[in-house]
């Protein structure tokens, strides 16, 4: 390749870095700093509190929004960064963790349901940490669905419903934890597949062939 460029020449400008304090981490950061005023709204006087439910699901909405935002902002302008890449799932799973636990130890929602979807994000996170050395695995349809039912079934179980809302939300979670595990054993397929196939792998598999 020549090396004669001109000083104008796009070759030879300097890259710019993203700052961690752009405007999509910052999203992030703020929505675990809601975390726990989140809590405390949600288990304020035993959770007996219609007002501080009410607040409390508020909280959780607005944070839940700051996700869908930074995430945005990051593609739209160029401001993914390293930091970004780690923060922002911590803070999802700390923010629906946190939903989940506050609302089993409240006995508003069955542990089983907690449990099982937080092994779900758990586990999946161990894969990425698996599978990062071959690439990775882009958010699925069925993904999104989950972040979306999971979201909205929490927000239902913040507020002081009866009745007929009640059930509703019953399967509205009902539906999340489906497809909570359905997505969670598609990914644990994908991984396995891309651990596979990768570049990596077959480059693996060359050097093992040529001894």
């Amino acid at each position: 390749m020549s090396t004669n460029q001109g000083p104008g020449d796009p070759a030879t400008a300097p890259v710019a870095r993203v700052s961690n304090l752009n405007i999509a981490n910052q999203l992030t950061v703020l929505r675990l700093a809601l975390v726990p005023v989140f809590l405390a709204s949600l288990l304020h006087d035993d959770g007996d509190s219609t007002g501080f439910r009410v607040a409390a699901c508020i909280v959780f909405a607005i944070a839940s929004y700051t996700d869908w935002v930074d995430g945005q902002l990051a593609r739209s302008r160029g401001l993914i960064t390293s930091f970004g890449k780690l923060a922002d799932p911590i803070a999802d799973k700390a923010l629906i963790g946190a939903a989940l636990i506050g609302l089993s130890s409240l006995d508003l929602l069955p542990w089983a349901v907690t449990v099982v979807v937080l092994v779900r994000e758990i586990g999946v996170t161990a894969l990425r940490f698996w599978v990062i050395r071959h690439g990775v695995i882009p958010a699925s349809r069925g993904g999104k669905l989950k972040t979306l039912l999971q979201g909205l079934a929490i927000g239902l179980y913040l507020l002081p419903l009866s009745g007929l809302l009640a059930t509703g939300r019953a399967v509205v979670m009902t539906a999340a934890v489906a497809v909570t595990v359905v997505t969670g054993i598609d990914y644990v397929a994908r991984a396995v597949t891309l651990r596979r196939t990768s570049d990596r792998a077959a480059m693996k598999r060359a050097r093992k062939a040529a001894r």
